[in-house]
């Protein structure tokens, strides 16, 4: 195979496809299975006639933040969208208007709410040291800030308390997402009883989907493309639990392409899965030897996107092609609100 470039992971979309809201009940998406060449059409909720007693799934359990703040340094308005918490305690931010800082300055967000600038990166990102930290910062947060909903869910009145409850997931646990794990926003109690009567486990990982997840892949040769780092916790209590699933004969089902990429990052070549605790920077393309997954569960993608690359890295350039022309021709609904597909490997 040559070597891949953006230009392979392209399709065209016709804007009516893409989902500006989820399907309610949420469970009653469309759910498209993809097992090589043959795809037959579903609904999210017939997903446990899918699965078998003994396979496992894996589920994000993060739970979003009003990542997104307006704060002032003088006459200059200042534009934040919270990325990921750093070593020495501040946040990277990717920053609007960043030209106007400079380290040392101070932005107002709200009358007790301000960071200071710790630094400015090339790229325009920036480092900001909060006033608050702990509950006390995000209390401030829910007071401030607003959801970064992606920039093809178009709001403009602004982010509206609909979007509060349906950009999370049913197992959001744990603050410190910038966007949500979107393949489990599909998922009810009704669903989850649904497959825990079919004898299909379910355990939870914690991936914090940072900002770095709405930025473009900027380079036509993907070696090239530096892959944004995102904190990941795989407890030992998961580790354990995916592990003897795996022991038994079962299949793990990863829901989402979040928790793909840390049960991946955490297991050994033999699959083996040990607790991790740490950042994850896994870059999945076609030829990856995939070590832990063996179903995946996940929305449609955007083109040219690394979740396009990894979806195709699983189950085949040419059959995710195939299937995204079925998914497109047959109306399905793209993106973070839309319908999702089961993932067969290739």
């Amino acid at each position: 195979m040559s070597a891949l470039t953006l230009s392979d992971f392209g399709y065209d979309l016709p804007v009516t496809h893409i989902a500006t809201e989820p399907a309610k009940p949420r469970d009653a998406a469309r759910l498209l299975h993809v097992r090589g060449e043959t795809l037959v059409d579903y609904s999210v909720s017939d997903l446990p006639s899918l699965l078998r007693a003994g396979d496992l799934l894996v589920v994000n359990d993060t739970r979003v933040i009003p990542a997104q703040l307006a704060g002032t340094r003088g006459a200059a308005r200042i534009g934040i969208t919270l990325d990921k918490p750093a070593a020495d305690g501040s946040w990277r931010a990717l920053i609007r208007n960043a030209k106007r800082l400079k380290p040392g300055d101070v932005v107002t967000i709200a009358d007790d709410f301000a960071a200071e600038v710790m630094a400015i990166h090339p790229d325009g990102s920036g480092n900001l040291q909060f006033n608050l930290e702990g509950e006390a910062f995000l209390a401030a947060l829910h007071r401030s800030g607003a959801l970064a909903l992606p920039p093809y869910i178009a709001r403009p009145e602004g982010i509206t308390e609909r979007d509060a409850s349906d950009y999370q997931t049913m197992f959001a646990q744990h603050p410190g997402a910038v966007a949500a794990p979107t393949a489990g926003l599909h998922f009810t109690p009704a669903l989850i009883q649904a497959l825990g009567d079919q004898g299909v486990g379910i355990v939870q990982v914690t991936l914090h989907v940072g900002a770095g997840t709405f930025l473009p892949v900027r380079t036509e040769t993907l070696a090239e493309h530096v892959m944004h780092a995102e904190r990941g916790v795989v407890s030992r209590v998961a580790a354990d639990a995916i592990n003897a699933a795996r022991k038994k004969g079962g299949r793990i089902i990863a829901v989402g392409t979040t928790a793909l990429r840390l049960i991946e990052s955490a297991a050994d070549e033999n699959g083996r899965v040990s607790p991790f605790a740490g950042e994850t920077d896994i870059f999945i393309l076609p030829g990856y030897k995939f070590r832990v997954t063996d179903l995946l569960f996940t929305n449609f993608h955007l083109p040219h996107s690394t979740l396009l690359m990894l979806v195709s890295a699983f189950a085949g350039i040419e059959t995710v092609r195939r299937a995204y022309a079925h998914a497109i021709g047959s109306k399905y609904r793209f993106y973070s609100y839309g319908d999702a597909c089961l993932l067969e490997p290739r």
